[in-house]
């Protein structure tokens, strides 16, 4: 693959090309003059005073994205964001051809000559840019340093060869061009080159060999190969769904979680937690006996410092039966929410109407998380505290009188209050009565 320099190496081997080619031809003893080959913008060709020598100007005016390679070796990262691979950056390149000259039908013949040896080299071959590209030892610390760079721009190794491919712009894109560039029209001719791949070097992880596709037969020595199997189920561990105690859908620590699925049993039976915005990756011991289709593990209250409230991925690791490697199954969200001690709770208002009162929370707050308290329908803040901390303060004025369900919200995730496991289900105990 090529690098960052490839687009400015395509440049300079066209007007290497066009040079060589004009010398080889003697245009310039065909019109009398001296011709150069120029990489500028329009409007920096002609001189500040006026005068317009013989040239040919190549102007890059655009690039574009490259349909066919666009989805190539996608995706570059695992669900962690960890980095697999560096897929290509493909794009074609867009170039104007102008030719410049004081002289009548100079312009003329710059343009068919130009036109004609691109013509005869629809393709940009490894020898034209290794030749191009690579200063012979002579010149080779004469040049300026740009030049010098671009021999180590692996133009010539990238998997796709370099096609030369005439375009046709109309009127009015023409016009639009020029215009945009703030100078006069030129005899012109469009071209595009396909394909350009640049690849970042960035380091990836690269997959380990394999030794054998499956177990060997102890008897043959022989390969198992692929294994056919009736059904649609994979003969693999996979986890369905994730329920926390009182069937809530999220979690709360010293609770004991359920995961259900399939080819859960086995040896060595852990839970891997991992939640990248606090930087968590924990493997957990399952508990009770192995079954096929589900999986208990609790994380530990002792803990709590570990586990902030958050969502994280979760996923089971073990040995299956009759086999010797670990395993890893899919992913699954779980939501871990926090948790309010102390409750059902009493707090009386002062002659200000104001009720004074603190929560303590399991887990505990960690930097960068907001907190608010829900009392039935109303939504009050805490006071200002500097995380991390275990309890919250909150002061209400004009507190509303009752016995009200109390839930704390962290970043959107709520303390449970309703217990699902009942028919019909109920309301837990979590109240906070105001008198």
């Amino acid at each position: 693959m090529s690098n960052a320099l490839a687009i400015a190496g395509v440049t300079a081997v066209l007007r290497d090309l066009l040079n060589d080619g004009l010398i080889n031809h003697n245009v310039s003893g065909v019109i009398g003059s001296t011709v150069i080959v120029s990489a500028l913008p329009p409007d920096r060709v002609n001189p500040g005073d006026g005068a317009e020598t013989s040239q040919l100007n190549l102007f890059l005016h655009s690039v574009t994205p490259n349909s066919g390679w666009r989805n190539e070796a996608l995706p570059s990262r695992d669900a962690a964001g960890r980095r697999l691979g560096n897929p290509p950056l493909a794009v074609n390149l867009h170039y104007l051809l102008s030719a410049y000259s004081g002289a009548d039908l100079h312009g003329e013949i710059l343009l068919g000559y130009a036109m004609q040896l691109l013509h005869e080299h629809p393709v940009l071959t490894r020898q034209d840019i290794e030749a191009a590209l690579t200063p012979s030892p002579d010149v080779g610390t004469t040049l300026p340093p740009a030049l010098r760079a671009l021999a180590d721009s692996g133009l010539a190794d990238q998997i796709e060869q370099l096609r030369l491919t005439p375009e046709f712009l109309n009127s009015e894109e023409m016009s639009k061009l020029w215009t945009a560039a703030q100078s006069s029209y030129r005899p012109t001719a469009a071209y595009q080159v396909s394909v350009v791949l640049i690849e970042s070097d960035r380091p990836a992880r690269s997959p380990l060999p394999v030794l054998s596709r499956g177990q060997r037969d102890p008897v043959s020595g022989r390969e198992r190969g692929v294994v056919v199997l009736p059904g649609l189920v994979p003969p693999l561990p996979t986890l369905e769904g994730v329920t926390g105690a009182n069937g809530h859908p999220t979690v709360g620590l010293g609770e004991t979680v359920l995961l259900s699925g399939h080819h859960l049993n086995g040896s060595a039976r852990e839970v891997r937690l991992v939640d990248e915005r606090h930087g968590v990756d924990e493997l957990l011991s399952a508990s009770g006996a192995s079954a096929a289709g589900s999986l208990q593990f609790v994380i530990p209250a002792a803990r709590a410092a570990d586990f902030p409230v958050g969502v994280y991925r979760v996923s089971a690791r073990l040995v299956p039966d009759n086999e010797t490697e670990v395993r890893e199954s899919n992913h699954l969200a779980l939501v871990l929410a926090p948790s309010l001690t102390g409750l059902p709770m009493n707090v009386a208002r002062d002659v200000a109407d104001v009720a004074s009162f603190t929560l303590n929370i399991l887990p505990e707050l960690r930097a960068g998380q907001a907190a608010v308290l829900v009392l039935g329908q109303r939504e009050f803040a805490p006071e200002s505290f500097t995380a991390p901390v275990s309890s919250v303060d909150f002061v209400i004025a004009d507190a509303p009188v009752g016995n009200h369900l109390a839930r704390l919200r962290i970043d959107g995730i709520d303390s449970p209050i309703i217990d699902r496991k009942a028919s019909p289900p109920v309301f837990l105990d979590q109240r906070i009565d105001i008198s």
